[in-house]
């Protein structure tokens, strides 16, 4: 697997984070609810990152800040919920 380097956009009310690779983007978008409460609602990998593990740095990336941050994270878009479930060590930063 290739080591991903993930950006994160900020906003008030949403924002993403992102891996940028040969004019393509992998994304995990969140919506903001609270100070102390996000919304995963999407996550985006394009086809040529498949298999390189984009998406589990994108997930990585969301738990370190909830962390870091003390945000919890409702894991509403499948692949992040799926993803959780599979990583029961990450259970303190998500909400459901």
């Amino acid at each position: 697997m290739a080591e991903h380097q993930v950006q994160r956009e900020h906003g008030e009310t949403k924002g993403r984070f992102v891996i940028r690779k040969g004019g393509e983007e992998a994304e995990l978008t969140y919506s903001v609810t609270t100070p102390t409460l996000i919304i995963a609602d999407h996550t985006g990998v394009p086809d040529s990152f498949r298999g390189t593990g984009a998406g589990l740095a994108l997930v990585e990336a969301l738990v370190a800040a909830a962390r870091a941050e003390g945000f919890k994270v409702v894991p509403l878009c499948p692949f992040v919920n799926a993803t959780r479930k599979k990583h029961p060590e990450w259970a303190d930063v998500f909400a459901a």
